[in-house]
């Protein structure tokens, strides 16, 4: 039930040219200049190379399949190209994004160690160090590694700010999209779950005695009083922790069979036993409980606002991002697509490789390694 959140790395390169350049020491070399990379978009001082854009590529195909395993190839390769028309679109976006971030003179450093760390325990490392090693031992520069999950935050936190604070959803609308939407809401018996997790992945009898036993502690301090929430996200190994350990909702059948049997006799609010699973120890909670039937309004209703939400975000962050475009330098290389392109927008020309172009070397997107187990 649980997955590990991909982010993803803009370029963050500079160069003067439809080329990125490199210079060797020796003069014949110097002379001449070595083509390293080819540039496919500016935006303003920044530049999207053929190689961040081919990854990028590579990773939507990827992430298009694990979201549609079931799927025939067919279906997947449908799903794919109705994304990759907007792929060059969606990297110059974020790099728009990030550049009104820094305009505005955000800072997530809180953020990033916080995910770095969600990171590490996801991945059943001791320390920060670990985890600086385990990024390093895949090939991937730290510093890059950072940047890439820093991006990510920062682009989310413009857009809440940007975008975000300003949609408004009323609770007559609300009203009309239940009135028109009711069999939507006519459902079997579902919980909402949250959960706290304990990992005995790789660990000896005794280890994962000590885990139990910790488990069974956390369990005593929630039926004491104590959050439920705030306790996943301080002791949770599970990826959810960061959300404080929600997990959705889930009909008869959808969970292994022991935390059916514990989890759909509780109320709202209820919390279970400790529950020992094949990889450790959970402890959840009942964040609601829906009977079989319709749906009463007030069980829906923050589904329904966020489902209006999420329809008014979409073309409010469109007409937002072409704003930023029309404040900004976007070109795009001859044979590629941005589908947000202004009409008459300029293209990059190809020049050729001089001693003298100033070039630094362009970072790439990195993948966050995957939990363990």
């Amino acid at each position: 039930m649980n997955e590990t959140k991909k982010h993803h790395l803009p370029c963050l390169a500079l160069a003067a040219g439809a080329m990125l350049l490199v210079f060797s020491a020796p003069l014949d070399a110097q002379s001449k200049g070595v083509i390293v990379e080819q540039i496919v978009a500016r935006v303003n001082n920044q530049i999207i190379t053929l190689s961040d854009f081919e990854k990028a590529d590579q990773q939507l195909h990827q992430e298009t399949a694990q979201n549609c395993q079931n799927c025939s190839q067919d279906r997947i390769e449908a799903m794919y190209m109705a994304h990759q028309k907007d792929l060059l679109r969606d990297l110059i976006d974020q790099q728009l994004l990030i550049e009104r971030g820094k305009d505005m003179d955000l800072s997530v450093e809180t953020d990033v160690i916080k995910q770095l760390d969600d990171v590490r325990k996801q991945n059943g490392l001791a320390t920060m160090e670990d985890l600086q090693k385990a990024v390093e031992g895949q090939g991937l520069s730290w510093e890059d590694y950072k940047t890439q999950i820093r991006n990510s935050l920062l682009t989310r936190e413009v857009i809440r700010r940007e975008v975000g604070s300003r949609i408004r959803v009323g609770t007559d609308d609300i009203k009309q999209y239940y009135d028109a939407h009711k069999d939507d809401f006519n459902r079997p018996e579902q919980v909402a779950l949250a959960e706290i997790s304990f990992s005995t992945d790789g660990k000896s009898p005794e280890e994962a005695a000590s885990v139990q036993q910790k488990a069974k502690d956390i369990h005593k301090r929630i039926v004491g009083g104590e959050d439920f929430g705030e306790m996943a996200k301080r002791y949770s190994d599970g990826p959810t922790a960061k959300d404080g350990g929600e997990l959705g909702t889930f009909e008869r059948g959808q969970t292994p069979k022991e935390i059916e049997d514990a989890v759909f006799p509780l109320n709202k609010g209820g919390v279970t036993d400790v529950i020992q699973t094949r990889t450790g120890f959970e402890i959840y909670k009942v964040l609601d409980h829906f009977q079989a039937g319709l749906q009463p309004l007030d069980k829906v209703e923050d589904e329904i606002s966020n489902k209006l939400y999420e329809q008014q975000l979409e073309p409010a962050l469109r007409t937002y991002l072409a704003e930023l475009r029309e404040e900004s330098y976007v070109t795009v290389k001859p044979g590629y697509t941005d589908s947000a392109a202004v009409s008459g927008g300029a293209a990059i020309q190809e020049v050729a490789p001089t001693p003298d172009t100033a070039s630094k070397k362009h970072k790439k997107k990195l993948p966050l390694p995957k939990a363990s187990g």
